[in-house]
C-alpha cells in the first residue's frame, strides 16, 4: 500500500512533468531543477541519517521536528530552509555544504572529524532537450 507521503510526492512529480506545453522552456527547466534539488537534499539527509544508524523519529527529536516532517523531507516533498538545514546538520553532527558550479548543484552532509559524507549532486540538463537529470553517486 502506498503511504500518503509517497502518493503526494508521486502526484507532485506527475504535475511537474506535465507542465502546460505553452510554458517557456526556461521555466520548465527551472521547475525541474527545483524539484531535483529538493530530492537531492532529501537523499543527503537520508544517507547521513542511515550512516549514523538513527531512525527518523530520533532525527526528528534531535532537530526539533516531527517524524512525518523528516519523512517528507527525505522523499523530496519539501524544500528545507537554511535554518532547518543548520538544525539538521547539528542534529546529525555534520557540516552541510551546497556547491554551485558548471557541473550543477552538489549537496552534502559531512561528518565532523571523519571522512564520511552523505551527499548528492544535480547536473544541469542540456538546453536543447529542455531538461535532463543525472544523479552522481546514486
Amino acid at each position: 500500500m502506498v503511504s500518503h507521503a509517497q502518493w503526494k510526492l508521486a502526484r507532485d512529480r506527475k504535475v511537474a512533468e506535465s507542465i502546460a506545453e505553452n510554458e517557456e522552456s526556461a521555466e520548465r527547466v527551472r521547475r525541474r531543477q527545483e524539484l531535483d534539488l529538493a530530492w537531492d537534499l532529501g537523499q543527503a539527509v537520508y544517507d547521513r541519517r542511515t550512516t549514523l544508524g538513527i531512525s527518523q523519529t530520533e532525527l526528528a527529536r534531535r532537530a526539533k521536528m516531527t517524524q512525518p516532517q523528516v519523512s517528507k523531507l527525505e522523499l523530496g516533498g519539501t524544500m528545507p530552509t537554511v535554518p532547518l538545514l543548520a538544525r539538521l546538520a547539528k542534529a546529525m553532527d555534520s557540516a552541510f555544504s551546497l556547491e554551485l558550479d558548471e557541473d550543477g548543484i552538489q549537496v552534502a552532509f559531512t561528518g565532523r572529524g571523519t571522512a564520511d559524507t552523505a551527499g548528492s549532486s544535480l547536473e544541469p540538463g542540456p538546453e536543447a532537450a529542455g531538461e535532463a537529470r543525472a544523479a552522481a553517486g546514486g
